[in-house]
């Protein structure tokens, strides 16, 4: 039975988990981690935690960062750097608050910071920033990236150097509010996971050559069971929540999210970046903490899974980012990541 209430979670969480992995960094509290190997370095795009005294509620009020710290490290986890301050809200003239997750690239010299945030009508869009370093600092564009809504970008670069956005979270994402091709505050009641209809789906586009703004007119991306139907709003298992990530491995795209309020990483698979992509199982099992939110890297043969968790505040909002390992099977499989010793997180 899903736990959806923050009462039942906390009642879940305060059995004392035995972690597996340790925190990142301790200086501050970091979550939401986007991993890229830029320089023989690996470098994570995360959120920075603050206490801001939000309220907790079904809009995420009480997630309001305001800056972006990037943290790197050697290819062997070691020599782990919290750097400066790479980016602040008040260096974004159109964004007014809530610096969510985001998500890096590089290409031809430059490294572009991709970032949600709510604009003075209270509206999250996407912008991006530049720099001449990964750590940045970055420099926003004077503008949100045209047509651009919701939250939690990822930014996939293919093989042929195509790029391509993903994007999209319901809840406090607003990604409900948009079923209709424009905003309407009231949103859908889809997002409320009863209905039997079709889920909400994640967003996507291709970038245009200079990073900067979209390519073609923002697209849904399909999630289909292996029957080949659409997953259903009332599956809250398999449905998108939030977070979606893409990598690709042995010619097959892998699209990975979170299911939200039942706190799994699932992933499906296509043979297309466009999808349709088929559901598979769950990549990783929950983590202490209401959010789940994850990426993937490869350095050498191994493949490398970074989350977060909350071991060091054990507070909602104040979170940690953690990483470990985990493979594909031979046919392409790939088993839930534990983050436990012993324990079945399971909700």
């Amino acid at each position: 039975m899903a736990i959806t209430s923050c009462s039942q979670l906390s009642e879940k969480l305060n059995s004392s988990p035995d972690f597996l992995n340790p925190p990142l960094v301790s200086e501050i509290y970091t979550a939401d981690p986007s991993a890229h190997v830029f320089n023989n370095r690996i470098y994570i795009y995360a959120s920075h935690d603050i206490e801001s005294g939000g309220i907790e509620d079904h809009s995420g009020n009480n997630f309001n960062m305001i800056d972006y710290h990037v943290l790197s490290m050697n290819l062997d986890g070691s020599d782990v750097t919290v750097h400066p301050v790479g980016l602040s809200v008040g260096d974004v003239t159109w964004a007014e608050s809530k610096f969510w997750a985001p998500d890096a690239a590089y290409k031809n010299g430059t490294y572009y910071l991709y970032f949600p945030a709510k604009d003075a009508n209270n509206i999250f869009r996407l912008g991006v920033a530049t720099s001449s370093n990964p750590e940045g600092p970055f420099t926003p564009q004077p503008t949100p990236m045209q047509g651009s809504y919701s939250i939690d970008p990822a930014v996939f670069v293919d093989d042929d150097g195509s790029a391509y956005i993903y994007f999209g979270g319901i809840w406090g994402g607003q990604l409900q509010r948009w079923e209709n091709g424009t905003y309407d505050e009231n949103g859908s009641l889809k997002d409320l996971g009863v209905a039997d209809d079709p889920a909400i789906l994640p967003k996507m586009a291709k970038l245009k050559d200079d990073m900067l703004e979209f390519a073609e007119e923002v697209k849904s991306i399909e999630i289909l069971d292996k029957s080949g139907n659409p997953i259903l709003t009332k599956d809250l298992e398999r449905r998108f929540f939030e977070a979606p990530w893409i990598h690709k491995h042995n010619g097959i795209y892998y699209l990975s999210y979170s299911t939200g309020d039942t706190h799994l990483i699932a992933y499906a698979t296509s043979d297309n970046p466009y999808g349709p992509f088929i559901y598979q199982g769950v990549l990783n099992e929950p983590v202490q903490g209401w959010t789940n939110h994850h990426s993937t890297i490869k350095v050498g043969k191994k493949w490398f899974f970074f989350y977060h968790d909350t071991e060091l505040s054990g507070k909602t909002h104040l979170r940690n980012v953690k990483f470990t390992t985990f493979k594909h099977n031979k046919d392409g499989s790939i088993d839930p990541i534990k983050t436990y010793f012993g324990n079945d997180w399971r909700f």
